[in-house]
């Protein structure tokens, strides 16, 4: 794995804010930063691979959030937040379509992120236990770092926030890591170890004591156990698709609650959290229908006065929300142009197909945690990072990988003969084999 991608992936734990003169920026957003203009170049060269759809549309995305704070807030308040945007955006993302080329690199990030999580587990335990954040504590002993969100107990215990800026976000990185973690490091580590990584990355996210990222980590269990019964049934994600359709049409026509009230009824640890995400749905929504085309930009939402918090709990939404329908459009179908390709990819050696699913997983996962809460600071970088991790999978298939001979691999046939161990006849070799005949 490149160090770049080492450097900004442990730079997401570290919490300072570096003030660089007019601004505050914190560690993930310098790597980025410096990292930005070799990779726009090393994607246009072709060194990440084929250029997609999805480059360009999130290009285009983030073009016109800049266009819409521009005309929301004015050209002199635009400047900023379009920086930022495009920085964390479209760094993280071409960070990873460069830098994660094969099998191997994305099996190294995966372990390389999962042993980081295991190294923050004492300090995320005692903080648990204790309520007292030891990481922001000897961070701000240096450098300012971002605050510590003081957050209700839950059956007892403290809701971890570790290095991040809410437990949420802490619970949402700690869980997008399981099916990754279970899956794509299959034949890298041993399956003890294999075994022990998924447990304990697994409960760093429940350390979050936060609904949503909980429910996607058993959401990812859940579709792991299904791929695992049903591993050689061909179709047996169409026919999860059908099971969960006939689920909503039962929810639906059987209970008085609409699918959502159900669910925030029966699977949240507070159901008066979970009602106010409703509310917040329903006024965000009633945002997006007034303001269509450019959106609110990072301005206040129109609510009534008993909703005194600015929070929308609710990714999906909050970018609808701040730059228009054809923003949230140009994100949206990128992402699906990335997935619905990387779903269609079949034709792959069974390594790749383990790291193709276990993507795909994830990338389900942060769907469905993305729908009751919003990805922001490291958490969004993460996500992008996340999203062009697999695009390596697009640019891979069956006829590249060795062939399979009774279960063996099959070398493949020598048209030039070579005396192995003589650097300087290989050297020749290479130069002029079509010269040398057989």
């Amino acid at each position: 794995m490149a160090w770049p991608v080492k450097v900004f992936l442990a730079g997401l734990l570290v919490p300072w804010v570096l003030p660089i003169g007019p601004l505050n920026l914190s560690v993930y957003r310098i790597i980025l930063l410096l990292a930005l203009l070799p990779c726009i170049v090393k994607w246009s060269q072709g060194k990440a691979g084929k250029k997609r759809v999805a480059d360009f549309g999130l290009i285009l995305f983030c073009l016109w959030a800049a266009i819409s704070f521009v005309v929301v807030q004015g050209s002199d308040q635009a400047i900023e937040p379009s920086g930022i945007l495009f920085i964390e955006t479209i760094g993280s993302y071409l960070l990873a379509r460069v830098c994660i080329r094969n099998a191997d690199d994305f099996r190294n990030m995966v372990v390389f992120v999962a042993k980081l999580i295991i190294c923050l587990l004492p300090f995320t335990v005692y903080e648990w236990v204790t309520g007292t954040n030891l990481l922001l504590l000897a961070f701000g002993s240096v450098f300012r770092t971002e605050a510590i969100t003081w957050m209700a107990p839950r059956m007892g215990f403290s809701r971890v926030q570790g290095p991040f800026n809410h437990s949420i976000l802490f619970g949402t990185f700690c869980g997008s890591m399981l099916a990754l973690t279970y899956l794509a490091t299959k034949g890298k580590v041993s399956g003890i170890s294999r075994g022990v990584l998924t447990v304990l990355v697994g409960f760093s996210a429940f350390l979050s004591m936060s609904s949503a990222p909980l429910a996607g980590v058993v959401f990812q269990i859940a579709l792991l156990q299904w791929n695992k019964v049903l591993g050689g049934f061909t179709a047996r994600w169409k026919l999860l698709w059908a099971v969960a359709f006939v689920g909503y049409l039962i929810v639906e026509l059987g209970s008085n609650q609409t699918p959502a009230q159900f669910y925030i009824s029966h699977f949240t640890f507070d159901q008066q959290t979970g009602w106010y995400r409703l509310w917040i749905w329903e006024y965000g929504s009633a945002s997006v229908a007034n303001h269509p085309i450019f959106g609110i930009g990072l301005g206040d939402w129109a609510r009534p006065l008993w909703m005194p918090g600015d929070s929308v709990d609710n990714f999906w939404l909050l970018m609808a929300m701040r730059h228009g329908l054809p923003g949230f459009l140009f994100m949206v179908l990128s992402l699906l142009s990335i997935w619905l390709s990387v779903a269609k990819k079949t034709d792959v050696d069974p390594d790749i197909d383990v790291c193709r699913t276990s993507y795909l997983i994830c990338m389900v996962a942060l769907v469905f945690v993305g729908s009751t809460v919003h990805f922001w600071v490291a958490a969004y970088v993460w996500f992008f990072f996340l999203v062009g991790s697999g695009v390596w999978i697009l640019d891979c298939s069956r006829s590249q990988q060795p062939e399979l001979h009774n279960g063996n691999v099959r070398k493949p046939r020598a048209r030039y003969r070579v005396v192995q161990g003589d650097r300087k006849l290989e050297a020749l070799w290479r130069r002029h084999k079509p010269r040398i005949r057989q």
